[in-house]
């Protein structure tokens, strides 16, 4: 007999985006099912930087505490070392990962949290078990085959990979977070930008004790300059700490037109000794990897009752550490959808946000960390390693540097800036946090967009304007101090207030949705001891601003209004998607 199984969301994939999906799906109340055609969560490192967005959200779905306890803390991740092995020469560092001082101050001001290293084998299971604590059902060693949507659902056929039978699970949604291969983003046709396989590397796990070449230097990056070991002269590999100073993973590149060479355990071996630079320090190899570097985005993120989230969507290199930041967001940002359209509250309109708002979001992050690949090139530029060279000539550029000449002076300026330029691929955290939404599900208040004072890349610039996210102040609630973070989220919209807002009180309150409310001011459930949001909200004291369940501002009323009921009646009807 042919078993159909029931669900309201049908997740393909555990990965981040998959995963967070569920724990976001389950936190709200929804019945979800995620399937996975492994038989186990991640067991190699792959994605491990988390940015203080993705660290919101956390915060927001309960899992903070349990990440931040098992992450490397931000403070072992800032030294990015370039060097010609662990053990040889050090060409220069940048203070990475809001480590710098001036950039750790931007970050101390523009959340409550903190960024980490997280690797991906250690979050899965963070997500997975509690988005399985709070209901959802999980299913290893299950494969998506196909699916076929009609008004009502999405009908799709799985095959369980123990039993070799095929099953099919009726959802009223499916999410395809497959992955960089994504087999429902191809059956969804989804149209895509960009292009495939455009470099080859390899990931090499391995256990080591490097902490006498590291720990004098904590960093979650080490970048080796090993002129001669690959093919084109001077190679550049990379050698990333997934646990201090024990557990490492290698990133090297290979000749992707001639396929990747065999990944046996001498091979690998002989790549890690030439970048640690130390033959005497025990290694064990875990496992080896090819995998290709891609530059592909997708245009829509959705088809019908269809929806793609992650690396189906946005395909491109760890540079920046953004692949599974984004993943999670763009699960956060479609799960509160779903539960209000779920609810009869929303109208399916609503869904149409989603690509209005990641797509853009998932276009950029693959052409910055494309980018950031491109701006390595000045390193080499500066020891004249683009060239076709020997290794000994290049090696000889190298110790060059340290002449006292007029050449070598340049030579070092050179080097200097290059590597400071980096920052763009280290310190990016406008790019992690300056996301701004234009879509039906935000009300602007006609206000001019006014653009960014700094480089938007590098600068978090916060406000409190429609389709930004909602600007953190610490605010106190009696012993208590908190960020207006703390007031949002939950799967909720939030009516933040002051003193004379009490109109916006009523009109929150004669909504057919249940809108929490957050006054704050002297004497109030939150008060502003600090007076730093009294400058961050850019309202008045009675004006009000309307922040979704993502945190993100829907609407904003500058002052108090007579009638303020009609105008948070109209702006609710419009996000969601009813006028």
């Amino acid at each position: 007999m042919h078993t159909v199984v029931e669900t309201d969301v049908l997740i393909v994939g555990s990965g981040p985006a998959g995963a967070s999906a569920a724990l976001a799906l389950s936190t709200y109340g929804v019945r979800n099912m995620v399937v996975t055609r492994y038989a186990s969560l991640a067991d190699t490192p792959r994605a491990h930087i988390t940015n203080q967005r993705t660290m919101e959200v956390l915060r927001d779905l309960g899992v903070e505490d349990e990440v931040i306890a098992k992450a490397t803390p931000q403070h072992l991740m800032g030294n990015t070392t370039f060097c010609t092995s662990l053990a040889g020469d050090e060409l220069g560092r940048v203070r990475s990962w809001g480590n710098d001082p001036l950039v750790q101050a931007a970050h101390e001001l523009a959340s409550p949290t903190r960024m980490c290293d997280m690797p991906q084998h250690l979050m899965e299971p963070v997500l997975v078990n509690a988005a399985i604590a709070r209901g959802t059902d999980f299913r290893f060693s299950t494969v998506y085959k196909s699916f076929a949507q009609d008004e009502a659902g999405v009908t799709v056929t799985v095959e369980d990979r123990l039993r070799g039978d095929e099953y099919t699970v009726r959802a009223k949604y499916l999410i395809g977070a497959d992955g960089g291969r994504s087999k429902v983003a191809e059956d969804a046709g989804l149209p895509m930008g960009g292009q495939m396989g455009v470099a080859g590397s390899i990931n090499i796990v391995f256990d080591a004790d490097l902490s006498k070449y590291t720990a004098h230097r904590p960093s979650t990056l080490y970048w080796v300059l090993a002129p001669g070991a690959t093919v084109g002269g001077i190679g550049a590999g990379l050698v990333r700490c997934v646990r201090p100073w024990n557990e490492w993973l290698i990133v090297w590149g290979y000749d992707v037109s001639a396929g990747a060479p065999d990944l046996t355990e001498e091979y690998a071996l002989s790549v890690v000794r030439q970048l640690i630079g130390d033959d005497e320090i025990p290694v064990t190899i875990k496992s080896s990897s090819a995998w290709t570097v891609n530059e592909m985005y997708a245009e829509t993120y959705a088809n019908g009752r269809v929806f793609c989230a992650g690396d189906a969507v946005h395909r491109h290199p760890p540079s920046n550490g953004l692949g599974s930041n984004t993943s999670v967001q763009d699960s956060y940002n479609l799960a509160w959808k779903l539960k209000l359209v779920l609810d009869g509250v929303a109208s399916p309109a609503l869904l149409d946000s989603y690509t209005v708002e990641r797509a853009p979001v998932g276009k950029q992050i693959v052409t910055r960390a494309n980018r950031s690949i491109a701006e390595t090139a000045p390193i080499f530029e500066a020891l004249d390693g683009l060239s076709p060279q020997t290794p000994e000539r290049l090696w000889a550029n190298i110790a060059a540097r340290k002449d006292a000449t007029e050449a070598a002076a340049r030579q070092r300026a050179a080097l200097r800036e290059a590597i400071a330029f980096k920052v763009y691929e280290f310190n990016a955290h406008g790019v992690d946090l300056n996301q701004r939404y234009a879509s039906a599900a935000v009300v602007p208040d006609g206000t001019p967009d006014p653009g960014f004072d700094h480089d938007p890349e590098l600068h978090h610039q916060p406000t409190s304007r429609p389709g930004a996210k909602l600007p953190h102040a610490w605010i106190t609630s009696g012993t208590r101090t908190l960020s207006t973070l703390d007031t949002v989220g939950k799967g909720r919209f939030t009516l933040l207030t002051g003193i004379g807002g009490e109109a916006w009180l009523r009109a929150a309150e004669a909504q057919p949705l249940d809108i929490a409310t957050v006054v704050v001011g002297p004497g109030q459930e939150y008060e502003d001891p600090y007076g730093d949001w009294a400058r961050l909200g850019e309202i008045s004291d009675a004006g009000a601003l309307l922040v979704r369940p993502d945190g993100y501002v829907a609407f904003r009323h500058a002052d108090a209004a007579e009638d303020a009921e009609r105008l948070l009646t109209d702006a609710l009807r419009r996000i969601l998607g009813h006028g």
